[in-house]
């Protein structure tokens, strides 16, 4: 069951009232993943955002910039670790375009929310401070990832 209290710890919830969250919460699916288990893949629709309770997930490229270590490792390369309190799908938020990524599940037991885009929508439609506040929190979160790719690619 998705809690208030577990949401708290959300990064793009963060600002939203007790009575906000328990609005999330209601619109929240809790889906349980295994180690292995691909939760989203490269390229398919993206419709849904992951919020991560508990456990770890992977975030996979096929596509990854080319250099001697990925020359000599075939296959989609690992990019990051996301673990409690981390969003990924973020996206499906803002456009209705393809998953940018993989993700798979790291440990047993992963504990995930999954939020529809189209009720998160309406949920923002009918309260647009919950709306603003996520996407002010969900801008910041994607400035910092945008940045922290150019620099790895700067540094590579």
């Amino acid at each position: 069951m998705v809690t208030i209290d577990s949401l708290r710890r959300v990064e793009i919830l963060i600002g939203l009232t007790d009575a906000q969250l328990a609005r999330v919460a209601a619109i929240s699916q809790e889906k349980v993943y295994n180690a292995g288990e691909i939760i989203v893949r490269e390229r398919e629709p993206s419709t849904e955002i992951y919020i991560i309770h508990s456990g770890s997930t992977e975030v996979q490229l096929s596509g990854t910039r080319v250099t001697a270590e990925t020359l000599a490792a075939p296959g989609p390369q690992a990019i990051i670790s996301l673990g409690q309190g981390q969003v990924f799908g973020e996206m499906a938020l803002i456009d209705r375009g393809p998953r940018s990524a993989t993700v798979c599940c790291k440990v047993d037991g992963t504990q995930v929310y999954v939020l529809r885009r189209d009720d998160f929508i309406q949920l923002c439609e009918q309260d647009t401070d919950i709306g603003y506040k996520v996407m002010h929190n969900l801008a910041a979160d994607l400035s910092f990832k945008l940045r922290h790719s150019n620099l790895s690619w700067d540094s590579g």
